[in-house]
């Protein structure tokens, strides 16, 4: 029976890795999550073919809540959310994880040692934090705690200090795995150290702890399939773990910025969120913010013939998706080229837009990246920018004292004419005012997204209908 379990495992694994490269484009990504689906529930039905289950009653118990949750969250939670469902997923991973190993050491823990007991308390360790974490990542998502960085003086020491006695418990517990006192503190120090860890982090790096806490839980899950001699686990969450890590250095080099800068930088904590003129390499950022009727802008879309969209965080806050495909179609229909820009980092978790823009059925084969498209900003007659705000700040590329200088940006203020779409004047995540705001070629048109781009796609089908 070991043999043919095995042998499904493997055939699961093969699943998954299909699964994940599907993954890799639009255009495939819904047939991995299908192959990654099936892959699941052989794996599902593989250990439950494993004759040391004394009982089933608590295992499908298990599966049945466990289906009616995902379900009602499949159908329930607004894409606009996703990234709060992304992090909670993580956290549920990281808890399972550590549950399993908790059960396993109070089961048995007393027979464990050498590889297998470090295994089994890296998982304790990663999966507690990744819980903790997790759900602090959420609150920020969510609003209920403070977006920006919760910092105090002396904070990596403490954090240290916290890291250097949970290694001592650890040698503790594997020198006397009877010694619960141990145990229970190490669990209880690694339940802390995720909340210490992600509040002094903002919200302009959501996306990098997003993925990083996804690759926690791949760890959580592999180290408790080494403890538990399980093959699924090991290989499942090592693809997890990998792919979480690749993902997250790609955020990283998104915002050229290295993990640990984002882990211990604090950034945006000592930043004002009013905001004053952003400082160039000649002192202040000059020019005046110009606010639009909707005539003007529908005049400026009328005579476009190529479009580039740039949707940002306002727009998912909005949910202004769906107006934002409607009027794209309507430009496209009138004769110009229109296209969107999507910056790896835009929004609040990696594929944020495109998971968005995928959603109001906007055609794949007008998703470009930013390196595909930025060299066609300068060709272009007008950027319509929607709720985006750091990842079209020129001061990334103008200004050496500003925080994101050096973030690789969408080169906008390059086109002919620059439309903002934004609700008011206060600055984005990074907490600085944008100079593309003060640009002689920017329109500013302040006002609920959704609500001003069906105006717009009002006015433009014919004059007195909005």
């Amino acid at each position: 029976m070991s043999e043919l379990i095995n042998f499904i495992y493997l055939i699961s694994a093969v699943l998954f890795m299909m699964g994940l490269k599907n993954l890799s484009s639009p255009v495939t990504a819904r047939r991995g999550n299908n192959l990654s689906m099936l892959g699941m529930a052989l794996a599902i039905v593989a250990t439950l073919l494993n004759p040391d289950i004394v009982s089933f009653k608590l295992l499908l118990l298990g599966v049945a809540v466990g289906a009616v949750i995902g379900g009602v969250a499949a159908v329930k939670v607004e894409m606009t959310s996703m990234p709060e469902m992304v992090a909670l997923f993580n956290g549920c991973g990281g808890a399972a994880s550590a549950l399993v190993a908790l059960a396993e050491f109070q089961g048995s823990g007393h027979q464990l040692a050498g590889f297998g007991l470090i295994t089994l308390l890296l998982s304790i360790i990663i999966g507690a934090l990744t819980f903790t974490g997790s759900l602090i990542a959420f609150g920020k998502l969510k609003g209920l705690v403070a977006s920006r960085p919760i910092v105090y003086p002396g904070q990596q020491v403490v954090n240290g200090l916290f890291c250097l006695v949970m290694v001592g418990l650890a040698v503790g517990v594997y020198q006397d795995t009877a010694n619960l006192l141990f145990f229970y503190g190490l669990l209880g120090l690694s339940l802390l150290l995720g909340v210490l860890a992600v509040i002094p982090i903002g919200g302009a790096d959501m996306p990098v702890i997003i993925s990083l806490l996804n690759s926690y839980s791949g760890l959580a899950v592999s180290m408790t399939g080494f403890a538990l001699r399980n093959n699924a686990l090991i290989v499942v969450g090592s693809l997890v773990g990998a792919s979480g890590l690749f993902l997250t250095k790609i955020m990283c080099d998104a915002m050229n910025r290295s993990l640990a800068n984002v882990l211990f930088g604090a950034f945006g904590a000592a930043a004002d969120s009013g905001g004053g003129p952003a400082a160039g390499p000649g002192g202040p950022a000059t020019g005046a913010v110009k606010g639009y009727e909707i005539e003007d802008v529908v005049t400026v879309l009328e005579n476009a013939e190529s479009l580039i969209i740039v949707p940002g965080y306002g727009m998912a806050a909005a949910q202004a998706q769906h107006a934002v495909r409607e009027l794209g179609e309507h430009l496209q229909n009138a004769g110009a080229a229109v296209r969107y820009a999507i910056h790896p980092v835009a929004g609040r978790m990696p594929g944020h837009m495109n998971v968005l823009l995928a959603e109001a059925d906007v055609p794949y084969e007008l998703l470009f990246a930013m390196e595909d498209i930025n060299d066609d900003f300068t060709e272009t007659d007008v950027v319509l920018v929607i709720g985006a705000n750091d990842v079209v700040n020129p001061a990334a590329k103008t200004n050496p004292g500003s925080p994101i200088y050096g973030m690789p940006v969408l080169n906008v203020e390059l086109a002919r004419t620059v439309i903002v779409l934004k609700r008011s004047m206060n600055p984005g995540f990074a907490g600085i005012e944008n100079e593309l705001f003060l640009k002689d070629n920017t329109m500013m048109l302040f006002g609920d997204a959704k609500k001003t781009v069906q105006q717009l796609v009002s006015a433009l089908k014919g004059p007195g209908k909005y």
